[in-house]
């Protein structure tokens, strides 16, 4: 059977720089896993390896998509599908990288398959959403106690999708998961990069300091900029995706969107992106305890990239002559 190598882990652990040296090493190709950098425009805060290193090494999944559009896990696993096969026939095995444990479980698991998104019901529910915060997960948690007990109350974008579900189907979202579509045919080596809880958010918070030296409130009111040319250009019709963008979700954007409407100042904002990546990094974690076969290396306290990526090429010998 075909394999595949997944390099995982959570934010800001090191992966980028991991996966393409081992890249390098294993002479390959990188595929994405990452929802937020499949957006173009999006550099800076999806923390995109830059031009140099995709020079390097040849990426995919990275700028696929405008930030007004949608992208699903179901469209991910479309896509890739061929990207992988012709490496394959090229005798490469593909690395996938990335921290969106829903594109992995696609691969690993697979995925259920619900009806096609309504922009029309969409709109409604986040109407009534604006008008009365809170009332959709209290909608939720009485149609589908289930589903809402796997989505956090501020979670609207995944709120909404749940609703939807049941609307367009009459079917309750977490009975449509049960039926969940198969596994892609391929052995995975899943390899996964971690470190200590206190050094991980240090690194987070060098990060996000980055980032705002970087540009990141600039590029934030480009993609909200090209949002409203978008919405407003005399071409929209009504079957074009509407508010929420799940670009505009993602963190960083967010926070400095507050901070732009003036709803809370840069230092405000920049806390809470450290706050929340801290959060999403835990989330990862959990989510990543239900994948099984795992390997896991520790690399709390190593630095030497290219030290870290011989132990992952010991785990892939290992793994592939077992």
């Amino acid at each position: 059977m075909n394999k595949i190598i997944i390099l995982l882990g959570p934010t800001c652990a090191g992966k980028t720089e991991v996966s393409i040296s081992l890249a390098k090493i294993l002479g390959t190709e990188i595929i994405s896993a990452d929802s937020m950098q499949i957006y173009r425009f999006m550099d800076i805060g999806t923390a995109k390896p830059d031009r140099s290193q995709l020079s390097d090494i040849k990426h995919h999944m990275i700028d696929i998509v405008n930030p007004w559009e949608t992208f699903s896990a179901g469209k991910y696993i479309k896509t890739i599908v061929p990207i992988i096969e012709n490496l394959h026939v090229e005798n490469k095995i593909p690395i996938i990288v990335g921290g969106t444990g829903l594109y992995i479980k696609a691969m690993t698991r697979g995925i259920f398959k619900g009806p096609s998104a309504d922009w029309s019901v969409r709109e409604s529910l986040l109407e009534m959403e604006k008008n009365h915060g809170g009332i959709l997960y209290d909608y939720l948690r009485k149609l589908d106690p289930e589903a809402a007990s796997k989505i956090t109350s501020n979670d609207i974008r995944r709120i909404i999708r749940a609703i939807e579900v049941f609307i367009k189907s009459n079917i309750k979202i977490s009975e449509i998961q049960k039926n969940m579509t198969h596994p892609l045919p391929y052995e995975f080596i899943k390899i996964g990069l971690t470190r200590d809880r206190k050094e991980l958010y240090q690194l987070i918070e060098k990060r996000v300091d980055k980032m705002i030296v970087s540009g990141l409130v600039e590029e934030v009111k480009k993609i909200v900029s090209l949002i409203d040319n978008y919405l407003y250009s005399s071409s929209t019709t009504d079957d074009k995706p509407q508010p929420p963008f799940p670009s505009l979700q993602a963190l960083g954007y967010k926070e400095i969107i507050m901070y732009l409407q003036k709803k809370i100042s840069l230092s405000e904002a920049i806390r809470l992106i450290k706050r929340n990546t801290k959060r999403y990094a835990k989330r990862q974690f959990t989510w990543f305890k239900k994948e099984e076969g795992i390997s896991w290396i520790d690399i709390t306290g190593i630095n030497d990239i290219n030290m870290i990526s011989n132990l992952a090429v010991e785990v892939i010998k290992n793994k592939i002559e077992s």
